[in-house]
């Protein structure tokens, strides 16, 4: 993340912990240190799951809840300006530099 200029800091949640949906005005970037967490998108009726080494980026205004995996997650979130990403993009470990999975906002 630092390598994109991003100043990253570092979060916890215990297993089973829930946010519930909320939105945000700035751009998020999250990856996934330790552990899982899955992300539903309630307006697009799916969900994220993310594993250690995996990232999602999350442009400003969407709208999204979580639940953290069994075993708790730790997490690593940098915050951008709103429009500063493209679009939702989820990017399995190993791939952050090149493509996404599949799965985005478009």
């Amino acid at each position: 993340m630092r390598d994109e200029g991003l100043e990253p800091s570092a979060w916890a949640n215990g297993p089973g912990d829930r946010y519930a949906a909320h939105e945000h005005d700035y751009d998020k970037v999250i990856a996934v240190e330790r552990g899982s967490i899955r992300f539903g998108l309630p307006a697009e009726d799916r969900s994220i799951e993310l594993a250690m080494g995996d990232r999602l980026d999350l442009p400003a205004g969407t709208r999204h809840d979580a639940l953290v995996g069994p075993t708790g997650v730790t997490c690593l979130e940098a915050h951008l300006p709103a429009g500063s990403l493209p679009r939702m993009a989820h990017r399995i470990a190993g791939t952050w530099q090149d493509e996404t999975d599949g799965i985005d906002g478009t």
